[in-house]
């Protein structure tokens, strides 16, 4: 039996902490201003977009925690370590953010009947601030995002307030100049259609993890053909390939070799293909020899 793995300690998440860190700093500091001015001027939209932004920094902060503890030594019962914890935060902001969807959808149906008077200057300067505020955000959490699923959901999260923030400065400017009400509730329909699609996608993404479906990346078929092309294997099976968390995938599988052929040689050509084709660095091959038949002898 052989194995190959990476020396890396860190998760593809946890490379970008520090960038989270600013991230939920600022969102956390500019939804408590958000608040106060929100109820300092009896505002509703800006006292909703509040809350809106509390989901992002409760997104932000589980997927903080989540990468603090994922990278945390590993230990004879916790063999993986909690890599896992990425992947259940970013379930866990999924949900989240179907939920502030279906919020969004749900009051800006209710508005439409009854649209509420929101006065235009507050409401501009502070959507104009807390846009500025998620933009840094947004572009602090940009690469992460595409090495991480747990930072892609915080980044979701940055995505949407930023969107909602484009959102209330338009029906701020539409207030302002016309007075027409409706503006409110026809931006907050389109910034809930427009996170539906995108939190679903990330909710399926983790799911795949967690049933340990073979990633989206990788043919199990063409992988399985280039194992049993080298040189010496006549047989693969109980073939697996699974995701522990975003960037680091882990195999297992038996090989039947020739029995004239050097187990080790073999082997090492097979962990060659997984690392340098699949770019799978933790793997768990076992060898087994061809089975061997006796000559028969003539009657």
């Amino acid at each position: 039996m052989g194995t190959g793995h990476s020396q890396s300690p860190l998760s593809a998440g946890g490379k970008h902490r520090r960038p989270l860190i600013i991230a939920f700093a600022l969102t956390g500091s500019y939804m408590l201003v958000e608040f106060i001015v929100g109820f300092a001027v009896n505002s509703l939209a800006l006292i909703s977009d509040a809350a809106h932004m509390g989901t992002d920094v409760l997104g932000l902060g589980m997927a903080l925690a989540a990468i603090t503890l994922a990278n945390r030594p590993s230990t004879s019962q916790r063999t993986y370590g909690l890599y896992r914890l990425e992947v259940l935060a970013a379930l866990a902001n999924g949900i989240l953010l179907f939920a502030v969807a279906g919020y969004v959808l749900f009051e800006a149906v209710q508005r439409f009947s009854e649209p509420p008077e929101v006065p235009g200057v507050p409401m501009l300067i502070v959507a104009a601030i807390g846009f500025v505020i998620n933009l840094i955000s947004f572009r602090l959490l940009m690469a992460g995002s595409k090495e991480s699923l747990n930072l892609k959901g915080a980044y979701l999260e940055v995505l949407a307030d930023l969107l909602g923030s484009v959102g209330v400065i338009v029906a701020a400017i539409v207030l302002l100049t016309t007075g027409w009400a409706y503006a409110d509730p026809i931006i907050g329909v389109g910034i809930g259609l427009f996170i539906l699609p995108r939190t679903w996608k990330l909710t399926r993404q983790a799911l795949r993890i967690l049933l340990e479906v073979a990633p989206p990346h990788i043919d199990m078929d063409e992988l399985r053909t280039a194992v049993l092309a080298v040189d010496g294997v006549v047989e693969v099976h109980d073939l697996h390939v699974w995701t522990i968390t975003s960037g680091l995938e882990s195999a297992s599988g038996h090989v039947v070799i020739e029995l004239d052929r050097d187990y080790q040689g073999v082997l090492d050509s097979v962990l060659t293909v997984l690392r340098d084709r699949y770019h799978i660095e933790h793997a768990t091959i076992q060898c087994e020899p061809a089975a061997f038949e006796e000559p028969t002898s003539p009657v």
